[in-house]
């Protein structure tokens, strides 16, 4: 009877182990699904709460400002620096974190100190529902975080399905205006315009976010011009390529905001943005067949 009852404890106590592989295709176990996590960039703590963990998080990334709950909790890093001393008060059984050189040391601090660390940073639109899906499995959330990742699943098939193979638009995506900077293709922007029929002109590039200068922006004529702007309302930057009236992007009013927040955090507000963008890039097309 005794036996029976151990093994009865040591299966019920296997059974709530809990474990899910993370973007650098690390495996990451707990002997229980986390109950107090630290985020430490802001796509993650967006990921976390479509998850159904936000209540589960005690610390949080700068800039953690979506959804409104995010911005009540501590903020114990930033792009530059973690605070271990305040991590650690916390007392985490998750962090869950993305590479960045500035921090680097800091993980490595936390995971030899027994600190569980997770790695979600989504180079692909597809990683964004796997990322929700592992980090509910790791907070016991997966009821709430599977069936988000399946209907996110379902839309990015969609809009796949709808866009890909419709005519090629050519895309200047802008990050900064001063210095003009754009998105590489290893950076999953482009992938969502790969996704909606279009060709990012920088797709080549290997740095993630390159500077470049106006005149190889004038030599791809691209049809269109996507602005990245944290009011999507603001067209302010439009100004500046009218300056130019033979690109092609121009003559056809082919200018567009894209919503930085929701386009460029890698969490379940990105493929609504993606549609977004497939509905620009539509638009382009619409326009083009209009003229002939």
């Amino acid at each position: 009877m005794r036996l029976i009852v151990w093994l009865s404890i040591f299966i019920a106590a296997e059974a709530y182990a809990v474990s899910a592989v993370d973007s650098d295709g690390r495996r990451v176990s707990l002997d229980a699904p986390a109950r107090r996590i630290v985020s430490l960039a802001p796509h993650v703590t967006e990921q976390l709460f479509a998850a159904g963990a936000g209540a589960k998080l005690v610390g949080v990334s700068e800039y953690s400002d979506y959804p409104e709950e995010a911005k009540r909790l501590p903020v114990v890093a930033s792009s530059g620096a973690v605070n271990l001393e305040a991590l650690l008060a916390l007392k985490p059984d998750l962090v869950v974190a993305w590479r960045l050189e500035a921090t680097a040391a800091a993980l490595t601090r936390l995971e030899s100190l027994g600190v569980p660390v997770s790695y979600s940073e989504p180079r692909r639109l597809p990683q964004i529902p796997d990322m929700i899906e592992a980090l509910g499995e790791l907070a016991g959330t997966g009821a709430t975080a599977r069936p988000l990742a399946r209907s996110l699943r379902q839309e990015l098939a969609r809009l796949e399905a709808t866009y890909r193979a419709r005519a090629e638009v050519t895309v200047f995506y802008q990050i900064s205006d001063t210095p003009l900077m754009t998105l590489g293709g290893g950076q999953f922007v482009s992938d969502a315009i790969a996704l909606c029929g279009g060709r990012n002109i920088f797709a080549g590039s290997t740095v993630m976010a390159p500077q470049v200068n106006v005149e190889s922006v004038l030599a791809a004529d691209p049809d269109a011009i996507l602005g990245a702007r944290p009011d999507p309302k603001d067209t302010s930057w439009q100004a500046y390529w009218r300056r130019f009236p033979g690109l092609r992007a121009v003559q056809a009013g082919n200018l567009y905001t894209m919503p930085t927040n929701e386009m460029h955090r890698h969490g379940p507000r990105a493929i609504g943005a993606t549609r977004l963008l497939c509905e620009h890039l539509e638009a382009v097309r619409l326009k083009a067949a209009s003229r002939r």
